[in-house]
């Protein structure tokens, strides 16, 4: 007896949806940027902050920030290879099929920095959770003060979106500090870590709203520079990467204490969360 078709039984919260890789960007060689577009109804238009699970047929899916979203349904998802799942839709090319779950989790909170000054950190991977967060603001721009950005890698070859950085550093409206760890031959910019540039940060800290996303260390000083500069914990805001596997609070694997990331974040206060990354058993 064969089972009843997928159409039949219908569509559960772990089925993917069928996506189509319309382009794809070398960010460096381990590094991979994706858009794609969706082949039927598209999952809904995921928030800035939000992630969605990527499916490799035949392999597995792995939990993936959303760099940009389009109304149309069109995700664009920078990925890196660093495991059988990743590596694999690392390797996809124009054309091949993807499966998309989500969106999910918690975003970054916009609207609480509506009317303030911003300051976001993004490092390493972790621009790209920040990337969709910067776009929001800058196409509304009138909602928001001034907008402080710090934007760090370990070497120049390895900073993302290379284009982004140059049409934002281009702009009036954004200050804009992007670091290296370790310069090559060419680089006139920073070297560094992000830390170093918080005091050049044209942002009110004692009120601003701070989004930060990278290295869990980086995240923890940088989280502790602000506080020493005067901003409120309940201001700044990371996101958290965990091993999530069904992305909607089932399995515990990312479980932080009373926390599971996939459904309570990613995205979170500092001080809710501090005192759990404190505890090296969690």
């Amino acid at each position: 007896m064969t089972g009843a078709p997928l159409t039949e039984l219908g569509a559960g919260p772990m089925t993917p949806t069928m996506y189509r890789v319309s382009a794809r960007a070398d960010e460096s060689p381990q590094t991979v940027t994706l858009d794609l577009s969706p082949m039927a109804d598209p999952i809904g238009v995921p928030a800035p902050g939000q992630f969605t699970m990527l499916w490799s047929f035949g392999i597995g899916e792995a939990p993936i920030s959303v760099a940009a979203a389009a109304v149309d349904g069109s995700l664009r998802q920078t990925i890196r290879g660093v495991g059988p799942v990743t590596s694999a839709l690392c390797a996809a090319v124009a054309g091949d099929l993807v499966g998309v779950r989500g969106p999910y989790g918690v975003g970054w909170d916009l609207d609480l920095a509506q009317g303030r000054d911003v300051l976001i950190v993004g490092g390493g991977l972790g621009v790209a959770p920040v990337r969709s967060a910067i776009e929001h603001i800058l196409e509304n721009r009138g909602r928001f003060g001034r907008l402080a950005v710090v934007i760090g890698a370990r070497t120049p070859d390895a900073l993302l979106y290379p284009r982004e950085l140059a049409r934002w550093q281009e702009r009036s409206d954004v200050d804009l500090e992007v670091t290296v760890d370790t310069a090559t031959v060419g680089w006139r910019g920073n070297v560094g870590l992000v830390t170093q540039l918080l005091d050049r940060a044209t942002v009110d800290l004692g009120t601003a709203v701070a989004f930060v996303c990278g290295p869990e260390v980086m995240m923890r000083f940088v989280a502790r520079g602000l506080l020493e500069r005067g901003a409120p914990p309940e201001n700044i805001f990371v996101s958290l990467e965990r091993n999530m596997h069904c992305a909607i609070g089932h399995c515990g694997h990312c479980q932080l204490g009373p926390l599971f990331v996939c459904k309570d974040g990613p995205v979170h206060p500092w001080h809710r969360v501090a005192p759990l990354l404190s505890v090296r058993e969690l």
